[in-house]
Formats: structure tokens, C-alpha cells, sequence
């Protein structure tokens, strides 16, 4: 039997995170298996024995997809080869790590991890994200949390927080956070996709 931990922040009402420690791999396997193509909204994030299972609210959803197509709005008008890998599962045995980005992205040719990952930060995580980012290799991680980006560079150390993401040097993210607007998603993009002529 498993321990578990439920989060009870504030805003609970709209994602709900259970935290179970002593789960074998091939246990966390096994729920993928099971519970991946039936709970489309549900999240499955693990750490060396730790498995957090997370859903997400409509307001989840709504902006990390807002987020992804701006990306690609981007990366389609820039003229950046890319490949869009969504919320797929990365999991590596050896490193006893696996998870589920919101949105991911390799930039050139498809890869076996993705360069960059993104992720909607709307209550606060029981386990440790960037960690298994870590074990993965992903060179960058953009957290989406109050209106705003963060961007955590992978070094030798871990992850450390930079102003501007040296995947996309171009790419000004302050200007791309104003057109996160779900509930304006076509004239957002478009709007979006002029800006970027403009500069």
C-alpha cells in the first residue's frame, strides 16, 4: 500500500494532485498503459519511486493550448524547422524519470527528448518537474504562471532561471505573453502572426 498526499491549496477546486510514494517502474508503467488513452486529461509525473497524478481543469487545457499555437505561429512564421510532440509521455527507465509536458517542441529534426518543454503552472506541483526534466536532457523549460514566463536553462547544476530563452534569441516572449488570450484564440494568433511581419 502506497502513501499518499493530497493537495489541498486554495485553488484545489480546479486541479486536483495525489502524490504516491513506493511505486515500482514497471507500476507507473502500468498505469500509462491503463489509465493514458481513457483520462486524456490526466497527468502522470514521476520521480525514482514517486508518482504524482495530477488533473487538469479546463483553464489548464485552454491556455497550454493558446501557448502551443502561438509557438507554432511563430516557429511557422520565423521559418524554423521544428517538430510539435504535444503532451507525450518521455519516460527513461535508466534515470527512473517520466512525465507528460503540457506542450513540447524539438527544434530542427525530431529527437528522441524534445529541446524545449513548457509547462502552465496554475496550483503548485507536489514533485519536483524540473528535476525529471533534468534526468531527460531537455534544454529548456518555460513555466506559464500569473500572465507571465519563466525560462530555466539546463546546465551542469540543473536548471537555472534566464531572462531570455537562447533556443528562440529572437523570440520576445514578453510580447508573445500579451496574446495568451484563450478566449480569443483565432484573432490572438492572427494578431500575433502580423507582430511578428512587422519586427
Amino acid at each position: 500500500m502506497y502513501s499518499s498526499v493530497v493537495n489541498q491549496s486554495p485553488e484545489a477546486g480546479t486541479e486536483q494532485r495525489v502524490l504516491l510514494h513506493g511505486v515500482e517502474w514497471t507500476q507507473y508503467t502500468a498505469l500509462l498503459e491503463t489509465l493514458g488513452n481513457n483520462f486524456p486529461t490526466l497527468r502522470l509525473s514521476y520521480l525514482e519511486g514517486t508518482l504524482e497524478i495530477m488533473t487538469n481543469s479546463p483553464e489548464h487545457e485552454d491556455l497550454k493550448k493558446m501557448i502551443g499555437m502561438l509557438v507554432e505561429a511563430y516557429l511557422q512564421e520565423t521559418r524554423t524547422r521544428f517538430h510539435a510532440g504535444g503532451s507525450t509521455t518521455f519516460r527513461q527507465a535508466a534515470k527512473q524519470r517520466g512525465l507528460e509536458p503540457d506542450e513540447c517542441y524539438c527544434l530542427g529534426a525530431k529527437k528522441e527528448f524534445p529541446d524545449l518543454a513548457i509547462e502552465v503552472v496554475i496550483t503548485s506541483g507536489l514533485l519536483n518537474k524540473l528535476e525529471i526534466y533534468r534526468g531527460l536532457g531537455v534544454a529548456e523549460v518555460w513555466q506559464w504562471q500569473a500572465g507571465e514566463f519563466s525560462i530555466y536553462r539546463l546546465s551542469s547544476e540543473g536548471y537555472e532561471p534566464v531572462e531570455t530563452t537562447e533556443l528562440l534569441p529572437d523570440l520576445d516572449l514578453a510580447l508573445l505573453a500579451t496574446y495568451v488570450q484563450p478566449d480569443n484564440q483565432f484573432d490572438a494568433v492572427m494578431n500575433f502572426r502580423d507582430a511578428i511581419r512587422r519586427s
